[in-house]
């Protein structure tokens, strides 16, 4: 059995290992860029936190199919030793091929074309959509899915995991929104230092969290 207090440390370090990916941070900050920054901005928070939010859920739904809370479960320890076998792959990956260039994705060309809606789709897109954030909301709902906790606290957890997920994301609207252009300066520094150790950064987080979760799976099974 499964209380929550474990489930919320799990699923704080997953939350935390999404809002430490520069990947949703460097859209965030383009958008406050352009003509219409605040609109733009908004419109991606909110496809973000839909995205992350609404995966989550899928997942926890998958996990309560299974019914098999009443002892810990040895296929949320399988998963568990699966996604963080796989985002170990990957933070391999990305860290080996870390110093090639990458030509710019094609939203981040037309980042200043952007309007509200399609920068809603753009947040869900690269949350929801995202193969590394994919991985990481899988493992937050298969956890919070496994464990014998009540209504209310699944939502709770849930929304933790949710929000500190999209902190990241947040934070730089957030700061505009009270320091207006003049936080710009500042932010314009921070988007052109992840740019430059995107891949670097994120693969050293997706590493420890691979290495977490593959080490917590394999004590339990």
């Amino acid at each position: 059995m499964t209380g929550v207090a474990e489930v919320l440390t799990e699923v704080l370090a997953l939350g935390i290992a999404v809002a430490a990916s520069p990947f949703p941070i460097i859209p965030a900050i383009l958008l406050l860029f352009t003509p219409r920054a605040r609109a733009t901005s908004f419109g991606f928070v909110a496809g973000w936190v839909i995205g992350v939010l609404v995966a989550t859920g899928v997942f926890i739904a998958l996990a309560a199919i299974v019914e098999l809370a009443n002892e810990p479960p040895t296929w949320a320890s399988w998963t568990r030793i699966v996604i963080g076998a796989a985002l170990l792959a990957l933070g391999v990956r990305r860290w080996l091929t870390r110093g090639r260039q990458q030509e710019a994705p094609a939203w981040m060309q037309s980042v200043d074309r952007l309007t509200p809606p399609t920068a809603l789709r753009l947040g869900l897109l690269l949350s929801a959509a995202n193969p590394k954030v994919l991985l990481l909301t899988a493992a937050a709902g298969l956890s919070i899915g496994a464990a014998d906790l009540t209504s209310t606290q699944t939502v709770i957890t849930t929304v933790v995991f949710t929000l500190v997920a999209a902190i990241s994301v947040v934070l730089p609207v957030l700061l505009y929104l009270v320091a207006g252009e003049r936080i710009l300066g500042p932010l314009g520094s921070v988007r052109s230092w992840l740019q430059d150790n995107n891949a670097a950064v994120m693969a050293v987080v997706i590493l420890v969290i691979g290495a977490l979760l593959l080490v917590k799976g394999l004590q339990g099974v």
